[in-house]
């Protein structure tokens, strides 16, 4: 159906070097947008989302730096607008976790999961927007968590689960803000996901209680989100801003 397809899109996708932002990436790439790929650099997968890309015959643009630093988000944009063409298209996966009981996390520990999962995310939304305000408009989806609508049964991450309500709610004030500008602002919320972090071997038994907890008794593979994004940047979404599209198999149901 054409109203899913990106071609002629420009998209940019934060955390693109592993987990659901690789997979975004290659998603968009699938549906027709050429992508800018921005991850560290020392990212050891981001050479693998790139080419991946490009077999797929879309242009991939690698953009390093950290969405910590608003000066390397503006640079990407920058340089991806001059290579590929003006930004209409933003998916915001960058994050980070970390576990530590509440009395006794470090309070660095703290702040380094909020500059990045929240800050981080915000610095990325305007610098995408300010992009797309002057080129007609555009959408952008940010990765939040089933974490930001309930706290996760037997995980220590306070400060990982308030940034990423954090994010849902700020997904729904960006939205507002920038709606009479033509600029949607959209969230997906995963929930257990096979990402590189949920298949080590040290987390085998607690991977299989995640499961065991999930009404679909999996989790969910990383390429599972990509329909959803593909869906908010495309034209099917054209009358969604502000919405947080749970992606759980049912957990929160439950």
């Amino acid at each position: 159906m054409d109203m899913f397809r990106l071609d002629g899109q420009t998209a940019l996708v934060t955390g693109a070097g592993s987990g659901i932002g690789q997979a975004i990436a290659i998603g968009l790439a699938e549906a027709g947008a050429d992508v800018g790929c921005f991850s560290r650099a020392t990212s050891a997968g981001l050479a693998e989302t790139i080419e991946r890309i490009e077999a797929l015959g879309r242009r991939a643009i690698r953009l390093t730096g950290s969405v910590t630093d608003e000066q390397d988000l503006t640079a990407a944009v920058e340089t991806l607008e001059a290579e590929a063409g003006p930004l209409t298209v933003a998916v915001n996966s960058a994050g980070i976790a970390s576990a530590y009981p509440a009395e006794d996390m470090p309070i660095e520990a703290w702040q380094q999961v909020v500059d990045t999962n929240y800050t981080g995310l915000f610095k990325s939304c305007r610098v995408e927007a300010r992009a797309m305000f002057g080129n007609g408009g555009g959408s952008i989806v940010n990765i939040s968590s089933m974490s930001g609508w309930i706290a996760n049964r037997g995980l220590t991450q306070a400060h990982y689960n308030s940034s990423k309500a954090a994010v849902s709610h700020l997904t729904r004030s960006l939205a507002t803000e920038w709606c009479d500008r033509g600029v949607r602002v959209n969230a997906i919320s995963p929930g257990y996901t096979l990402s590189p972090m949920n298949k080590r071997p040290e987390v085998a038994t607690q991977r299989q209680q995640f499961a065991d907890e999930t009404p679909m008794q999996r989790l969910a593979e990383v390429e599972e989100m990509i329909g959803p994004a593909v869906f908010f940047a495309s034209r099917a979404s054209s009358f969604c801003t502000g919405s947080d599209l749970v992606v759980d198999g049912g957990f929160v149901c439950w």
